[in-house]
């Protein structure tokens, strides 16, 4: 039987164990240093305390230490590689081929998406210098990983889940350029997510102050069992720097649909021990997104970018039916109460919101006075009651 293992982000051991707790089979964690998520690096008492947690499920801990190193910097790492090895990591997510030259304990070695894998030729050259695992390039189609699958024997990760950066993986050097923060050194100032104006070859400009490069953010749960065809065995969620419910939410949402394929196809297995049960029911339009995209899994797709907000909408809640001066209705077969944050497109401006403070049927009272049209399409970017059974 083939295990396949959830991978779920940690912040740091709360965290971890959080998701370990939601159905998580392994957690990745930043190293104290050279982590490409350098506000989600994490002491090394918490990394351990987080192994020996992961350990009691028989759950692993891989840790990312996936920055380019400068020379001075190498002796350093390699002894934090060792202190690592040393209380029982399971294995250590790289992007600077300089380790491999270096006195490495023997840990097992993914090579980081930021190593741009995504030809059966860069994944086979991975393979022979000695890396266990391949976290695929979120670009990468079925046919695609399916071909690397066939020509090569090493095992694949791949993202399933969260922030898409515009630049292709492993290949961005935007921020840099602009800002002099490297992603590639863990800082990266996240350029995608500004404003920009579109202009033709005259300079006319043909679209003014929109979130032109803001992709929306990654969903392939539909794609699951495809996916394992395809031979990913390790299912990635994206989200080092997101908040616990995200992680809650998320983790338990793919933990579900998992073990319904596990379920009807005994060839695969749980990467790690024991059952997971819920008290309240995943869903991943309840917790941060800018909305989904399978992005270019099933082929190239026109519309994967939220031009309109870098920020999360949530779920789609209904339409505005009336608008009056302290309150509005919305035609909606969800379920609203007090403290909730519902959002909306303004049309010309950026994602307007509110906080509610009662609600009557399907009349809404803000916490103040709105400005908006009936036909206005409302979200729900924060579900209170749902937020309270996290």
């Amino acid at each position: 039987m083939i295990p396949i293992e959830l991978l779920s982000p940690a912040k740091n051991a709360e965290y971890g164990k959080a998701a370990i707790l939601h159905g998580a089979d392994a957690v990745y964690i930043g190293a104290p240093r050279y982590s490409a998520r350098y506000a989600a690096s994490t002491s090394i008492e918490e990394i351990e305390e987080l192994v020996r947690y992961a350990h009691l499920y028989r759950a692993k801990v891989y840790i990312a230490l996936n920055t380019i190193l400068y020379d001075n910097e190498i002796d350093d790492a390699v002894r934090l590689v060792w202190q690592l090895y040393e209380m029982g990591v399971d294995a250590l997510i790289i992007q600077d081929m300089g380790l491999l030259q270096c006195d490495l304990p023997p840990l097992p070695l993914f090579a980081s998406t930021q190593t741009h894998n995504n030809t059966v030729d860069k994944v086979s050259f991975l393979e022979k210098s000695g890396f266990q695992r391949v976290i695929l390039a979120r670009e990468l189609g079925l046919p695609e990983i399916k071909y690397i699958k066939a020509n090569t024997s090493i095992e694949l990760e791949g993202f399933i889940h969260g922030a898409l950066c515009v630049s292709y993986s492993g290949q961005c050097y935007m921020s840099h350029a602009i800002t002099g923060r490297s992603g590639n050194r863990g800082v990266c100032a996240q350029p995608c997510r500004s404003r920009y104006n579109l202009l033709d070859a005259d300079g006319n400009i043909l679209i003014s102050d929109a979130y032109l490069l803001s992709l929306k953010d990654l969903n392939l749960s539909t794609y699951l069992k495809d996916l394992i065809e395809a031979g990913i065995t390790s299912f990635k969620i994206e989200g080092r720097l997101k908040d616990l419910n995200y992680l809650k939410n998320v983790t338990a949402y793919y933990r579900q649909l998992l073990d319904t394929i596990l379920e009807t196809d005994r060839s695969y297995v749980k990467a790690s021990s024991g059952k997971t049960d819920f008290h309240f029911i995943p869903d991943p339009y309840k917790t941060f997104n800018r909305g989904y995209t399978d992005y270019f899994l099933d082929g190239k797709k026109k519309k994967v970018a939220s031009v309109h907000t870098q920020k999360s909408i949530g779920e789609r809640i209904g339409l505005v039916t009336q608008a009056k001066q302290d309150y509005f209705t919305v035609e909606t077969s969800k379920t609203l109460s007090a403290g909730d944050g519902l959002c909306w497109i303004q049309p010309g401006k950026d994602l307007e919101g509110l906080l509610v403070n009662r609600v009557d049927g399907n009349k809404i009272y803000p916490a103040k006075q709105v400005s908006i049209k009936p036909g206005t399409e409302i979200f729900r970017n924060n579900d209170f009651q749902f937020e309270k059974q996290l």
